[in-house]
C-alpha cells in the first residue's frame, strides 16, 4: 500500500456491503480495516491475536460468554486472544479493526461469512 492520508468517512462511503472488511492501511505487520455491520456475526475466536474494535458510528455490541460490551462512537474494546466473541449491531454500524495482517474475520469458526479483506 502507498503511504498517504486516509479519510475514513470517504472510505466508508465507498462501499455498502456489510460484514466485508476493507483494508485502509497497513503498519508493521498490522492492518487497519473498516467495515459496516448490521445484525449478528458468528461466534468465533482468534487463537493467536487480540482484536481491536473502534466504533466510528452506530452501536456495536460485542457478545462475550461472560457478558456483553456495548460500544458507541469513539469507543473501543480489545478482545483478548482466544476469547470467544460475537459482534452484533441492531442498526448499521461503522467500525475500524486493528489486527495482524492475515487475520481471518471469522477466526476459528470459518464458514460462509469468511471474507478476505479488500483494499479500499
Amino acid at each position: 500500500m502507498t503511504t498517504h492520508k486516509v479519510n475514513i468517512a470517504e472510505k466508508l462511503a465507498g462501499f455498502t456491503e456489510q460484514w466485508a472488511p476493507h483494508r485502509i492501511a497497513r503498519f508493521n505487520d498490522y492492518e487497519v480495516k473498516t467495515a459496516k455491520l448490521q445484525g449478528e456475526f458468528v461466534w468465533h475466536s482468534h487463537e493467536d491475536t487480540d482484536e481491536l474494535f473502534l466504533v466510528i458510528s452506530g452501536t456495536l455490541t460485542i457478545r462475550l460468554r461472560d457478558g456483553d460490551v456495548v460500544l458507541g462512537p469513539g469507543e473501543m474494546y480489545v478482545v483478548p486472544r482466544g476469547v470467544e466473541h460475537c459482534p452484533a449491531a441492531d442498526e448499521e454500524t461503522a467500525i475500524l479493526l486493528f489486527e495482524p495482517a492475515g487475520t481471518t474475520n471469522t477466526g476459528t469458526a470459518g464458514g460462509p461469512r469468511t471474507r478476505p479483506p479488500v483494499d479500499a
